[in-house]
């Protein structure tokens, strides 16, 4: 993705395009140069087309149109002023030219913002005028003739040259790039402000005046004089004298979450609204200042961090809030380490950004997720710049390096594999694009054709009407996701345990469809690449727990999961024989056989086998949950750690009989809360 530095230095009439502009992947150096012509291009044909349409659905002049989409747009980074500024200099033109019934295509390339350079294609988001291209461009010439504005665009502007805001661009440009926040007075990587890499990233710090007080340490003296940690617990209980942190955190294993991810991880979101003249309002641009702030990035509503309610209706929360609803001693320990463009070769730019120490900290639950741009790229030829496998190890492992440097002892990192993305072209090329759904002129197809023939697609080798380049991309993101589930099975560290779980997007579709959605409404509709809230919120959704977690049984049984049995790798070969017996296999020549042959000793487990059902309920859940108590007391999980003892009121066999009433997904989902929230080992079953 390109970066959003650009966004803050374009000059507002693109302002909609520079949205779209920074939907580009970022090749191997983010740092480096490029030619931003093509993402100008983008944006003069989507402002423009705005303008036209804002005409037609409101039956107006396009002087009018001009004046209503400045409008819209708020007060805040001067963008209506600025609009209305760039009207009186560019809105005559505009004007002349829609006037003679030019598309967007024409009127930029004849303000030259759209270049068609000798040799090239040309590149055109509408289809193309009934008379040759060379003769309506020369008829169009001829209506600017003597217009200034040609000058104007050639010559260029960039706000940051004023003597007077060069120091504070120069400030956002560092913070952006370094993905770290723009305003943190004790430079402790937390701020007190949303944006610009504030707490939308991560955690608010609660004292930015003191860098040894911030989200996600261990608690100092049991915080019994300030809140050290930021989690809202401090001071003492007057009625016996124990902190409050040591009563409602001590033995509950706090852990953070981090990812490490790219711009599906940060979330990246263009509002139709933004585009679609037809449901273009003075709400529309209320966020719009706040997204430009963030990159068009939405961490706060990420699937991983996010720490807002969905806005899509989703009741799904994201992995932070389910692990702050199951120990509210992790409140605010979040970080988003993501960028737009980020890949295994470039992480190792920002990386310092993270921010965890070894000695001080509680452990972190870290997600690795680039999920794109080591197979993405917007080049002619795209497939010699994809990452190999072996350059993608070699990437990985230096990352695993240095987070094993870093990360506090007790920690995990998760692999994320690569995605199949022939579901875009398969799902979206024949759908009407926002721009083309009121005059049905231009659906994905035509959009990813013009920004691959300008070079700025964020997925070529998926993007494509060429199904052998689909192919050879996913064929090559396959072998990039055997190469990290190689490193989790095969590497060990001492600070983190590793493991690797596949893309699962076809179980979300499947999920989706079931809920009566369509493929389609899982991608981001203006880009037309990135996944959307809602799939974003489903596919971490399923590293946490079931579907039908609703299911007071299911409830009951992963709650017991989590509060009391610890996983290391024998949960995971018990849980894994408890899917084989399900499934009529055998546990393999590996696994815990004695716990099988325990199993079938059991008269009341051998019913559970014959019928596949399970009836005996779990008989109490108390001895597990919060113990009594008032205020946080109730929130908290008293039992953690290592049991010493089976709970009372439940059996062995009752435990077993109600894994046996699950389904496979269920016992395989419980596997991957075990894998998240574990911790130790488990000495439970093994007496």
């Amino acid at each position: 993705m390109q970066s959003p530095w650009k966004i803050l230095m374009v000059a507002p009439l693109f302002l909609l395009l520079s949205l779209q502009s920074s939907a580009s992947p970022a090749y191997d150096d983010l740092s480096r140069p490029r030619d931003s012509n093509g993402h100008t291009c983008v944006g003069c044909v989507l402002v423009v087309s705005v303008i036209e349409q804002l005409a037609q659905v409101h039956n107006s002049t396009v002087q009018a149109s001009m004046e209503r989409l400045c409008s819209y747009l708020p007060e805040k980074l001067f963008l209506k002023t600025t609009c209305y500024l760039v009207i009186d200099k560019f809105g005559s033109d505009i004007i002349k030219l829609l006037s003679a019934d030019m598309n967007a295509d024409v009127v930029c390339h004849t303000l030259e913002f759209c270049k068609q350079n000798t040799g090239q294609p040309l590149c055109h988001l509408y289809p193309l005028p009934k008379e040759t291209w060379k003769f309506t461009l020369k008829k169009a010439r001829q209506i600017v003739k003597k217009s200034p504005i040609l000058k104007y665009s050639r010559s260029g502007s960039d706000i940051c040259s004023l003597p007077v805001l060069a120091k504070i661009c120069q400030k956002i440009k560092l913070a952006i790039e370094q993905s770290v926040p723009f305003k943190d007075v004790d430079s402790d990587k937390y701020s007190v402000f949303p944006t610009l890499r504030g707490y939308h990233w991560r955690g608010r710090d609660c004292n930015d005046s003191d860098e040894s007080v911030y989200p996600g340490r261990r608690p100092d003296n049991w915080d019994v004089h300030q809140d050290s940690n930021c989690n809202g617990i401090w001071g003492i209980d007057p009625k016996d004298g124990i902190p409050y942190e040591k009563k409602f955190c001590e033995g509950s294993q706090p852990r953070g979450i981090i990812l490490l991810g790219d711009s599906a991880g940060a979330h990246f979101h263009i509002s139709p609204e933004w585009i679609t003249a037809s449901q273009m309002s003075l709400n529309s641009f209320i966020n719009l200042p706040t997204a430009l702030t963030d990159e068009l990035d939405w961490p706060q509503l990420s699937g991983v961090t996010g720490f807002l309610d969905s806005t899509v209706g989703i009741k799904k929360k994201s992995i932070y809030l389910r692990l702050w609803k199951r120990n509210h001693c992790n409140h605010r320990d979040y970080q988003n380490i993501s960028r737009n463009g980020a890949s295994s070769r470039n992480l190792k730019k920002f990386i310092e950004s993270l921010s965890r120490n070894k000695m001080l900290d509680y452990p972190a639950i870290i997600i690795y997720a680039m999920i794109g741009n080591d197979v993405c790229n917007g080049k002619s030829d795209p497939v010699p710049a994809m990452t190999t496998p072996e350059k993608l190890y070699s990437n990985v492992m230096q990352t695993l390096k240095h987070l094993n440097s870093h990360l506090p002892d007790g920690s995990h990192v998760i692999l994320y594999g690569l995605p199949d993305g022939t579901f875009l072209w398969d799902n979206l090329h024949n759908r009407y694009h926002p721009l083309g759904q009121l005059n049905k002129d231009v659906t994905y197809a035509h959009l990813y054709s013009f920004l691959n023939c300008l070079q700025v697609s964020p997925c070529h080798g998926w993007m494509s009407s060429n199904k052998t380049l689909r192919t050879l991309t996913s064929e090559r993101a396959e072998q990039l996701s055997n190469t990290l589930k190689k490193i989790a099975t095969s590497e060990k560290f001492t600070n983190f345990d590793l493991f690797y779980m596949d893309f699962a997007f076809h179980e979300i579709i499947q999920e989706w469809q079931k809920r009566g959605g369509q493929p389609w409404q899982l991608i981001e509709p203006v880009d037309g690449f990135h996944p959307n809230e809602r799939k974003s919120v489903f596919l971490k959704g399923m590293l946490m727990t079931s579907q039908t977690l609703d299911n007071q049984e299911w409830t009951q049984l992963t709650s017991w999961i989590k509060g009391n049995l610890t996983c290391d790798s024998r949960t995971r070969e018990w849980l894994c024989c408890c899917l084989r017996i399900v499934s009529g296999r055998r546990c393999s020549s590996s696994g815990p056989k004695s716990w099988e042959r325990r199993i079938h000793s059991t008269p009341r487990l051998n019913r559970c086998l014959e019928t596949k059902v399970g009836t005996e309920p779990l008989r109490s859940m108390h001895p597990w949950g919060a113990q009594g108590g008032r205020g946080l007391g109730k929130l908290m999980p008293q039992t953690l750690g290592l049991l010493r003892h089976r709970p009372k009121g439940v059996s062995f066999s009752s435990i077993f009989a109600k894994c046996l009433s699950l389904n496979e997904e269920h016992i395989w989902m419980t596997v991957q809360l075990c894998l998240l929230l574990g911790s130790v080992t488990l000495p439970l079953f093994l007496k």
